[in-house]
């Protein structure tokens, strides 16, 4: 039996669906400049691009930011793992605090928090840590709130394009 990507699940797809709408909603425009993205594309078709887009795109759950370990990520597209340097199973599921260094994980929450009460934030910089404990950093990151089927906040995403090893 042939085992579909995780990426590609029911429930992936329709992240994949939701994260795109939010990400226009919050922006006024697309998160994705391909073809897949236009009207009338199938949400199979929007995941697999979202997936496959050189720009980093990350999602966490709604969990509150101080409660616990703070909210898991439920997303990750192909340049994410690359460079967290994670496979999927290792990333979706991790609290997303640990993306960041400990270090650096206030003022992760303070941009978190911000975007939260403005549902959207652009140019956000900061440093992360990969799975190997290597810094990088990143600038201009959009980061907003994710919406359900029903319009109601459900968690966060971020995208950014520009990043550098340190």
């Amino acid at each position: 039996m042939i085992r579909e990507s995780p990426w590609l699940t029911p429930e992936s797809i329709n992240l994949a669906t939701r994260l795109v709408a939010s990400h226009e909603r919050a922006f006024g425009r697309p998160l994705l400049a391909t073809p897949a993205a236009c009207a009338g594309s199938t949400q199979r078709l929007l995941a697999q691009e979202l997936f496959a887009t050189s720009t980093v795109v990350l999602a966490h759950d709604g969990t509150p930011l101080d409660q616990g370990e703070g909210p898991r990520l439920i997303y990750a597209n192909r340049a994410a793992l690359r460079l967290w340097r994670r496979s999927w199973a290792a990333m979706v599921g991790l609290p997303s605090s640990r993306t960041a260094e400990p270090a650096e994980r206030a003022a992760r929450q303070q941009a978190l928090s911000s975007a939260q009460q403005q549902q959207a934030i652009a140019n956000y910089s900061g440093i992360r840590i990969d799975s190997q404990g290597r810094r990088f950093a990143i600038t201009g990151a959009r980061i907003w709130t994710l919406l359900d089927a029903h319009d109601q906040p459900c968690g966060q995403a971020a995208a950014f394009g520009d990043w550098h090893w340190l």
